[in-house]
């Protein structure tokens, strides 16, 4: 099995910066790509920004030019850097590591709450 852990959410005013951070630890054997994902109250999980393997990155529109994802191979880590934080940023943030090679598997971390107050 798979721990994930995320940390690093708080409370920020509109306009400031986080930096949320996870690791996965137990059987990370193989080669994952690692999502951020958010849902906010009343809402459906959505992808914020995905990096695979090899350090190709994919994210929402809305949060495209604001947020960066980085990864460290060597250390099973994952660094989501959210700048100008809006309002609608308001979520709990998880973060996932799918298992793509050499057998699939899905984990996920409990979450972690960032709120953005206007």
């Amino acid at each position: 099995q798979v721990q994930v852990v995320e940390s690093g959410g708080g409370l920020v005013q509109a306009g400031g910066s986080l930096k949320l951070s996870c690791v996965a630890s137990g059987s990370t054997f193989g080669m994952f790509t690692i999502g951020w994902y958010r849902q906010a109250p009343g809402k459906q999980r959505e992808l914020v920004a995905d990096i695979t393997y090899d350090k190709r990155t994919t994210y929402a529109d809305s949060v495209k030019a604001r947020f960066t994802i980085s990864r460290d191979n060597t250390k099973n880590t994952s660094d989501l850097e959210m700048n100008s934080l809006k309002p609608e940023d308001t979520a709990v943030y998880y973060c996932n590591f799918r298992r793509t090679f050499p057998v699939r598997g899905d984990y996920w971390g409990h979450g972690t709450q960032v709120t953005v107050s206007s």
